[in-house]
C-alpha cells in the first residue's frame, strides 16, 4: 500500500488527456487552413509509409489554401495520392514539386458532422480524466494515510478533475465556434 498519492502524476496524466484532445481537434478540418490538418497523412515513399511532414513541408499561404513542398520531386505523385486518399475530402493540385491543396467550403451537413466528431473526441477525453480520477481515489482509499489526509487528497483530486473537465469543455466550445464561423 502506498504511503502517499502522487498528485503530480495524476495532474500530468489529465494534462495528457487534454493535449491528446487538442491534437485530435486540430486535425478536424473546419474550412480554415491549418498545417496540422495533414498531420495524419501517411505517404508511401522509399518502400515504406511515413508521415507527410517527413518528406515535405506544409505551409498556409492563404486562409483556404495549403501548399505542400515535396523535398524530393520523385515523391510528388505519392504525396499527391496520399493527400487525395486520406479521407479528408481534399483535392490536391500538383505543380511540379509544389502541391496546392485548396480547402472547399463546408456544407451545413458537414458542419453538423464535424461538431458531432468534436463532441465525441471531447467525451473520450472526459472519460480518460474520470478514469484517472477514479484511480487516484482508489489510491487515496488504499493509502496508509490518516482519514483526514485521505479526505484532503480526495478533495484535491476532485478539484483537479473539475479543472481539466472544464478545460476540455472550453476546448470543445472553441472548436464548435470555429466550425460554425467558417
Amino acid at each position: 500500500m502506498p504511503d502517499s498519492i502522487n498528485l503530480n502524476d495524476l495532474e500530468r496524466r489529465m494534462h495528457g488527456a487534454h493535449d491528446n484532445l487538442s491534437k485530435e481537434l486540430a486535425g478536424l478540418r473546419t474550412g480554415r487552413a491549418s498545417a496540422s490538418l495533414l498531420d495524419s497523412v501517411q505517404v508511401e515513399v522509399y518502400g515504406t509509409k511515413m508521415p507527410l511532414n517527413q518528406c515535405a513541408s506544409v505551409a498556409v499561404p492563404e486562409a483556404r489554401l495549403l501548399t505542400v513542398q515535396v523535398w524530393d520531386a520523385n515523391n510528388a505523385k505519392a504525396v499527391e495520392k496520399a493527400i487525395g486518399s486520406a479521407g479528408l475530402g481534399l483535392n490536391p493540385q500538383p505543380s511540379g514539386s509544389l502541391i496546392r491543396v485548396p480547402l472547399p467550403g463546408l456544407t451545413e451537413e458537414r458542419r453538423v458532422e464535424l461538431a458531432k466528431i468534436a463532441a465525441k473526441y471531447a467525451e473520450q477525453a472526459r472519460i480518460s480524466v474520470r478514469n484517472i480520477r477514479r484511480e487516484g481515489m482508489d489510491m487515496a482509499k488504499k493509502s496508509k494515510l490518516s482519514e483526514d489526509e485521505q479526505k484532503k487528497n480526495e478533495e484535491k483530486i476532485q478539484k483537479m478533475t473539475d479543472t481539466w473537465i472544464k478545460k476540455i469543455d472550453e476546448s470543445l466550445a472553441h472548436k464548435e465556434t470555429e466550425i460554425k464561423q467558417v
